[in-house]
């Protein structure tokens, strides 16, 4: 299958595509640097395999869950991996959540925005959810920043993940349709 087969949609600076064991390098390195891991799970830097034994856990999202999953964003002219984007079902409850995982290179650009904003509008315009949640940890600002400008909004904390985070949702009706010119779905999707 030719590689614009998994794309998942575009924004105006980036490609969200199909994540598989090709990425397993930048996913290590991503996944193995401690500033980037600080918010997530116990905020420990993991292991080539770690990293390895996810992807092949998000294979498996993508046939269970058609629509849903963890997507490799690149930055659409150069190609360079920015990092990973999430739209998976939260463990144990019936809440979607947007999730991003951006190395550092890619922060401060406004990528974990574009590509969070997307995937919500996706969510809701493609898949037809009437709501996408975001969960971050208390003392991650940037994320919280990123949720609202993504067009969620706080709701308080909630208990998932094992701890206390940060609780923001964006409904069906708070937000337009995205314009086409600056969203383009594949339908490599299904």
């Amino acid at each position: 299958m030719r590689r614009e087969d998994h794309v998942l949609l575009e924004t105006e600076r980036l490609v969200l595509r199909r994540m598989g064991l090709a990425d397993l390098d930048n996913m290590s390195r991503l996944n193995g640097d401690p500033e980037v891991m600080r918010y997530v799970g116990d905020g420990s830097a993991w292991t080539r395999a770690q990293s390895e034994a996810r992807i092949r856990r998000v294979l498996m999202v993508y046939r269970i869950f058609p629509g849903l999953g963890f997507w490799i964003g690149e930055e659409k002219i150069s190609k360079r991996f920015v990092g990973a984007y999430a739209l998976i079902y939260i463990p144990n409850t019936t809440e979607v959540e947007v999730g991003y995982r951006l190395s550092k290179s890619a922060w401060g650009r406004g990528l974990a925005t574009e590509g969070a904003r997307a995937l919500v509008r996706y969510g809701m315009f493609e898949l037809g959810l009437n709501r996408v949640v975001g969960l971050t940890h208390p003392a991650n600002e940037p994320s919280k920043h990123v949720l609202m400008k993504a067009g969620l909004q706080p709701r308080g904390m909630g208990h998932y993940y094992d701890r206390e985070l940060c609780y923001f949702v964006a409904e069906n009706g708070s937000l337009t349709r995205p314009a086409l010119t600056h969203m383009r779905v594949s339908n490599a999707a299904a």
